[in-house]
């Protein structure tokens, strides 16, 4: 099974959805087949994962074992550690002669006493095969909850090369896609202390089945957000900190403070603020979370370009459905167009990623980097930039756009308006072009929309993803109308169907078993709508920088105009006005650099004789 690629992958998992549901409009399933769908789904995202791991950890060992010919005896411990020490989910490594026994070779890492058990008889049984001239690759180990597999390659005829690989990938998939897809009630692990209200009111609701989210909004239990109508000066912050008990000073940014209370909640609070003169006052709500020039270039009008990134052409699925692969004959990005990913931060030394990435700025623990801690944003990252055409991982979208990370989201995947905010405002400020926001909340926040505005009116493309709960509830920042909102489809062009829908949905982009980097110098298969919106986002990034005196809202132009119409003709509220097509977007951002000061005028004379020309 794993040589097949994540087409077989995908329509070997959709035999297992009774046919009556695949019949059913969003609105027509239960909340129990919804919760069904995404389990399945998550299942899929584990198993290509597994693959993921599988072949890159074997092509890493593979190189290895070729180095290793010429090294000599003295030089390989250090040449092992060095695979260790940037690969540590192989946890054992080791060398020796075909003529003495594996624990006799040169080692490094450590196996707890558990797996050690379960793991030797396999290493063992790789160093016969390997000295019989023959690669190894074992089944998947279990051991409690933890994964783990071995390989073997010869060397040289006299020496073998033998790895234990922990997979504890597999475990942080799926515990993270349950909280990205919401098959739990959010939060799960506790480490907020919130309450939640009912979508677009601040009524109280209590969360008590994964279904329920699509309903609900996430706000702090004893924070608020205050708007000022003018600034208020030290006295009057004085006096509101101690009738509210607050522990500490409020954050301000502009007129705009979040209190809390070490008395009063969120509610009393918001009565509280009703005697001063303010704008506005609502609860501060969170956040959640929602990848050369050497290559060969083929011609022609429908030839692709095919990078020869280890995972591209088996699992790389989505970036060919959408012509990004003949896309990039046309453009394949811009070093001076910056995207924002305002995100969990992102892997800063992951090989597929490190040379594509800006200082960035960590808003949750501003004296420190902006590390991912959780693995969304280094995913989110890799669709847009990972290295393409190097020879390992994977392949980005863009070839040559830089990365400005953001970490906005904690350890847990959620962050809160204020922080969501700053990073938007802070990217902008730092020269983002397009800025990502794979995450949302049903909550219509005053302080977000207004750091939206801030980054729109400054002529940034923000996108953002719809979210992951099947509902036709607007999501927030996506359903703001300075942001573009991306809906997921799946390899056959259908809604995800965990994908939010709706009027405010402009297009829809792949976004189930997305390969991506992961944390660790790790690659995984993740899904929801947080996968599809980078896609969008990279295009946009590639539309300005094949055209970069284009606005950003002839950018979103482009994107809509050039979409492939699905499901109804015309915008409809599952895929808006259907999923980007890489190549046609730049076939008309590229036409259009010679007449960008009469854009508008062009747009509507020339769309018909671009679209009659193209060739899919």
């Amino acid at each position: 099974m794993r040589t097949k690629t994540v087409w077989v992958v995908l329509l070997a998992a959709l035999t297992l959805i009774p046919a009556g549901c695949l019949q059913q409009t969003p609105e027509q399933m239960s909340g129990d087949q919804e919760l069904m769908h995404k389990k399945q789904l998550i299942a899929q995202d584990v198993h290509v994962t597994d693959q993921l791991c599988r072949i890159q950890c074997a092509a890493v060992l593979k190189q290895t074992a070729e180095e290793l010919k010429s090294s000599p005896a003295e030089h390989v411990a250090n040449k092992l550690q060095q695979i260790h020490s940037s690969h540590p989910h192989m946890t054992r490594l080791t060398w020796s002669r075909n003529d003495q026994p594996l624990e006799a070779g040169t080692t490094v890492g450590q196996i707890d006493g558990a797996a050690e058990q379960a793991l030797l008889p396999k290493m063992n049984e790789a160093k016969e095969a390997v000295k019989a001239g023959k690669n190894y690759e074992s089944e998947p180990l279990k051991v409690g909850s933890q994964s783990y597999f071995v390989l073997g390659f010869p060397i040289d005829g006299h020496s073998s090369l033998v790895g234990a690989v922990h997979q504890e990938v597999l475990n942080a998939v799926e515990t993270r896609q349950q909280q990205n897809l919401r098959t739990v009630p959010y939060p799960a692990d506790g480490n907020w202390k919130i309450e939640s209200v009912e979508a677009g009111t601040h009524k109280d609701i209590k969360i008590d089945h994964p279904d329920k989210n699509g309903r609900s909004s996430h706000y702090h239990v004893n924070e608020v957000v205050v708007k000022f109508n003018s600034p208020p000066d030290e006295a009057k912050l004085k006096q509101i900190q101690q009738e509210i008990h607050a522990p500490g000073e409020a954050q301000k940014l502009g007129y705009t403070y979040v209190f809390q209370s070490g008395a009063l909640d969120a509610q009393q609070l918001l009565k509280y603020f009703e005697k001063w003169d303010i704008e506005y006052a609502e609860p501060h709500f969170l956040y959640l979370t929602n990848e050369d020039d050497t290559v060969q270039v083929p011609t022609g009008p429908s030839a692709a370009v095919i990078p020869n990134d280890v995972l591209y052409s088996k699992y790389q699925w989505n970036l060919p459905i959408i012509a990004t692969d003949r896309g990039w004959q046309l453009d394949r990005g811009d070093q001076k167009v910056i995207v924002g990913v305002v995100d969990t931060g992102v892997d800063l030394q992951h090989p597929d990623l490190k040379d594509r990435l800006l200082p960035g700025w960590n808003v949750v623990a501003q004296s420190d980097s902006p590390q991912d801690d959780v693995g969304h944003g280094t995913h989110v990252a890799g669709v847009i930039a990972a290295a393409t055409n190097n020879n390992i991982g994977v392949a980005g979208m863009t070839w040559y756009n830089p990365v400005l990370p953001v970490k906005v989201l904690d350890h847990t995947g959620a962050g809160s308006t204020y922080a969501v905010a700053q990073g938007i405002i802070w990217a902008t400020d730092h020269g983002a072009k397009v800025i990502n926001l794979s995450l949302g909340n049903y909550a219509d926040a005053n302080f977000l929309h207004e750091a939206v505005k801030y980054a729109f009116d400054r002529d940034v493309v923000l996108i953002a993803a719809s979210g992951n709960d099947n509902t036709e509830q607007p999501g927030y920042p996506a359903a703001y109308p300075e942001v573009f909102a991306v809906a997921a489809t799946d390899s056959d062009k259908k809604k995800a169907s965990f994908s939010n829908y709706g009027d405010y949905i402009d297009v829809a982009a792949p976004g189930a078993n997305i390969p991506s980097t992961y944390t660790k110098n790790q690659y995984a298969a993740l899904s929801g709508t947080s996968m599809a919106s980078p896609h969008v986002a990279a295009l946009a990034g590639l539309i300005r920088s094949v055209n970069p005196l284009l606005k950003n809202t002839e950018v979103m132009e482009i994107m809509r105009k050039s979409a492939a119409d699905l499901g109804t003709p015309g915008k409809d509220k599952y895929f808006g006005y259907g999923q980007i097509d890489v190549n046609k977007a730049l076939q008309m951002a590229s036409r259009g650099k010679r007449s960008v000061a009469n854009w508008d005028q062009w747009l509507r004379r020339d769309i018909d004789r671009i679209e009659s020309s193209y060739t899919p």
